[in-house]
């Protein structure tokens, strides 16, 4: 059975991720858990003018959050009555980031998925402010859908790799899975100028292709110095309608998602995002 979090503000954005994700694991077990942490919309509050009405507020807030919540899954459950599916609902005075990580360890959560923009999306890159801060901090993949995005059988899966990073086999499991079931190509894309690999290399490559070994998967090198022409290319030429990156330190995600770097990134990222944390997890 997987467990997936599913974060809410409620917003049309967030309703649309939650329904990509009911469609797109119909074949699986999964538990979901639909999340809404309201901290920051506690303290954005309209009523909340001074420390007297604090309280009252809180209050207030904590009640809608629990109220919306009752309603969406309500919702939920007449959209999907899937039988391999469970629900249950978190309604939390947190913020966004801290009640994930929480959720994520306490039931050692497989993925997270939400959508690209929210109610707030003030900052102009490429993702909404919620999700980028998700994608940055919280030690789970995250699986991230664009706005208004509904296709839900990906044939081809990109997926850009310099080798140097040894993956967990737990995720690679998770894009497996996710792959297997509409019999996806992933397209394991090699982005560099010359394709001599290294031993580390060679052997994280090995790693790869034995755990993705239920799929179709093919190897290919891309000559380029620019790796982000370069993925742009490769998903506009091969009708990509899924990426899988790795979010760490010095990764092309994390060259993509920095805002000093956004202009210079012509992906748009109209397609869903898999994002890797390749954290030490259960």
């Amino acid at each position: 059975m997987l467990s997936i979090l599913l974060p809410t503000d409620f917003s049309k954005n967030s309703l649309n991720a939650i329904k990509y994700a009911l469609e797109f694991f119909k074949y699986q077990k999964v538990k979901f858990i639909v999340m809404h942490a309201y901290r920051n919309e506690f303290y954005d509050h309209d009523e909340l003018v001074s420390r007297d009405v604090f309280e009252t507020v809180l209050d207030k807030v904590k009640t809608e959050s629990q109220n919306n919540l009752d309603k969406l899954l309500a919702e939920l459950q007449k959209i999907a009555p899937n039988p391999r599916y469970t629900y249950q609902s978190v309604s939390a005075y947190s913020t966004l980031v801290e009640e994930a990580n929480a959720i994520a360890d306490e039931h050692n959560i497989d993925l997270i998925v939400m959508g690209t923009k929210g109610k707030s999306n003030a900052r102009n890159i490429v993702f909404g402010s919620q999700t980028f801060q998700v994608l940055k901090y919280v030690e789970c993949p995250v699986l991230a859908i664009p706005e208004n995005y509904t296709d839900t059988q990906p044939k081809n899966i990109l997926f850009p790799t310099n080798y140097l990073i040894p993956y967990k086999r737990r995720e690679l499991k998770l894009l497996s899975i996710l792959a297997k079931s509409y019999r996806s190509d992933i397209d394991v894309v090699y982005i560099s100028t010359s394709p001599k690999l290294s031993i580390r290399q060679e052997d994280n490559q090995a790693f790869i292709s034995e755990t993705l070994s239920p799929n179709n998967v093919n190897f290919s090198v891309i000559n380029s110095k620019k790796v982000a022409d370069a993925i742009t290319n490769h998903i506009k030429e091969n009708n990509i309608e899924m990426i899988t990156m790795i979010n760490t330190q010095h990764s092309f995600l994390e060259d993509m998602l920095f805002p000093s770097t956004i202009d210079k990134v012509s992906l748009g990222l109209d397609i869903p995002l898999l994002a890797f944390q390749n954290a030490t997890r259960k």
